[in-house]
Order: structure tokens, then C-alpha cells, then sequence
């Protein structure tokens, strides 16, 4: 006897997303390997060129689009290619700010492009409304998920 499982809207949408993020994920990802970058890094990368001012490790973290427990490894690893540097505060020493090099911003420079096809090549056959439209709805999706206190653990199922 077999029993079948009908899934609801919600996981079927949410099972969309995780294979459409995938596929995604997987050509940029390839152009980034090609300069001996993880997404993660890359990820760090544009953030801190965005912010010429420089960022303290826990900025970096919550801006990141995965989450990453050991930031400070995978700046250490930046830092070690020349692509980042780190400064002490001068008005709180306590605070070590990162900043992008200019090895760091050439790298982008040379990824910029490349990236852009790829983003071009995956989602332009949307059009400018449709992608608009596909943008807001996943931001609404993260700003009720950011927002939401039932990201507490899931109940356990007893068999």
C-alpha cells in the first residue's frame, strides 16, 4: 500500500526557489572559480567595495547573502591574496575595520563583465517588468522571513 503525499503551495513554491537558486548559482559560480575565489568571497568582495569606508567583521556577516560562522577565516584568506586589508579604529580600538585593496577592486573590475553576461544570459529572457516583479516578490519573502519570530527551531516529528 502506497500512500502519496500531497505537498501544499508553500513547499512547492519554496522547493521552486531552492532548484531555481541552484541553477543559478552555478554559472556565476564558474566564472568566480576561474580567479580562485569561493562565492563567499566574492560575496565579501562586493560588499566592501560598496562601503570604500571599510566594515567591521560583524557588518560584513550580516550583509552576506549566506551566512558564513567563520568570517574572520575567510578574511584572513583575503587579507593573505592581497585583496583586503584590516585597520584598528582610531577612535575605538577595539574595532578592526576591513577594507578592499586595490588588488581586490581589480579583481572585481575583471569579474564585473563576466558576471554580467551571465546574470544577462539566465534571467534577461524575463524582461525589466517581470524581473521587477520576480525582485519584489522574493523581498517581500525575505523581509516576512527576517521579520518573522517563527524561525525558531522546527518541532521535532515523532514517528
Amino acid at each position: 500500500m502506497s500512500r502519496h503525499f500531497k505537498s501544499s503551495p508553500e513547499e512547492g513554491a519554496s522547493l521552486d526557489v531552492f532548484r531555481t537558486a541552484d541553477l543559478l548559482a552555478r554559472a556565476p559560480t564558474q566564472v568566480i572559480k576561474a580567479e580562485h575565489l569561493s562565492a563567499t568571497q566574492y560575496n565579501v568582495l562586493r560588499i566592501l567595495r560598496g562601503a570604500p569606508e571599510g566594515l567591521a567583521c560583524g557588518e560584513i556577516a550580516n550583509r552576506m547573502i549566506t551566512r558564513d560562522p567563520d568570517i574572520t577565516r575567510l578574511l584572513d584568506r583575503l587579507e593573505k591574496r592581497g585583496l583586503v586589508s584590516r585597520a584598528r579604529q582610531t577612535t575605538d580600538r577595539r574595532t578592526v575595520l576591513t577594507l578592499i585593496s586595490p588588488a581586490g577592486l581589480d579583481l572585481l573590475a575583471r569579474l564585473d563583465k563576466p558576471i554580467q553576461d551571465v546574470h544577462r544570459r539566465q534571467l534577461g529572457h524575463l524582461g525589466p517588468a517581470r524581473l521587477r516583479a520576480l525582485s519584489e516578490l522574493l523581498a517581500d519573502c525575505r523581509s516576512h522571513l527576517d521579520s518573522s519570530a517563527h524561525l525558531s527551531k522546527p518541532k521535532a516529528v515523532r514517528a
